[in-house]
């Protein structure tokens, strides 16, 4: 009590001086309209400033939360472009034969949304790590795209993470085609720069033009065709060989790599059981001896 009673003596200028400006302020504001319609009006003033700075703090907080909406929304249109893609190229050949039925339940490939949490780009051999692994149904051989273009595909899994191997890997050859063409080649990169690599193996009468796009080709089981690669460049070696190569521009920005989509190809073990009893089948002797 002492305690309370020597406070308030050491402070009641203060607390005087308080009590005669609350006062002084009830007096000036009471009875006069406009100065109550300032007052309210700064008040009020105020009170929106403070709301809308909380606003903001709560909306930067939810930035994650909201970026992980978009990128499954993102996966989700990924794959109805896919099944588009496909229905399209059932259509198409409808218009060849009439015997052909158009499956209406096309959805040969899912995509799973993931983020980066580890990236290389300036080593010989580039590698990355996602932070989804089986336990979310990722496993080896499937495809890795991000909302550009082709990222890699995953090597070795472990239940909470996945390791894929880049575009930028030498090791890594992706078939390609020049878009709204047949002509098709090998995408490698040759180590030079992230933002670069070498379609080769095109056949010396492709017909093409700089600024083509490239496209994977669709034969293998890993990615669904026509995803854009890159964008083709200039002519890199001599026309007069068989085979020449294309330098492209990749789409892909894997020095800002973030968020990508595993590509789950539902029918991938069918296509690797045919393709594996072709090559059964070429080892045969066909004499019997």
């Amino acid at each position: 009590m002492n305690e309370l009673f020597a406070f308030l003596v050491r402070h009641s200028k203060w607390l005087v001086f308080t009590f005669l400006v609350s006062v002084s302020c009830m007096l000036l504001f009471h009875n006069d309209p406009y100065r109550q319609h300032v007052y309210l009006t700064s008040a009020g003033r105020l009170a929106s400033a403070a709301y809308k700075s909380a606003n903001n703090v709560t909306s930067y907080f939810n930035l994650h939360e909201i970026n992980d909406g978009l990128n499954r929304r993102n996966a989700e249109l990924e794959a109805e472009i896919v099944r588009l893609n496909e229905k399209i190229g059932i259509m198409t050949e409808q218009g060849y034969t009439d015997t052909l039925a158009i499956d209406s339940g096309v959805k040969h490939f899912e995509f799973i949304v993931a983020n980066v949490i580890n990236n290389s780009i300036a080593r010989p051999y580039n590698y990355l790590t996602i932070n989804k692994g089986s336990r979310d149904g990722i496993r080896p051989e499937l495809g890795v795209v991000d909302r550009n273009g082709v990222v890699g595909i995953v090597s070795n899994v472990g239940p909470s993470s996945a390791r894929v191997i880049s575009l930028l890997n030498p090791h890594f050859r992706l078939s390609c085609k020049i878009k709204r063409s047949e002509y098709f080649g090998s995408l490698v990169w040759d180590g030079d720069r992230p933002d670069e690599a070498l379609l080769e193996e095109l056949p010396r009468h492709t017909v093409f033009n700089v600024g083509d796009t490239i496209v994977t080709s669709g034969y293998s089981a890993v990615f669904p065709a026509g995803l854009p690669v890159g964008v083709v460049l200039d002519d890199n070696t001599d026309r007069n060989q068989n085979f020449f190569t294309l330098r492209v521009r990749l789409l892909t920005d894997f020095t800002t790599l973030s968020n990508v989509q595993v590509v789950v190809n539902n029918e991938a073990d069918e296509i690797k059981a045919l393709s594996a009893g072709e090559e059964n089948d070429s080892k045969k002797n066909p004499f019997g001896n």
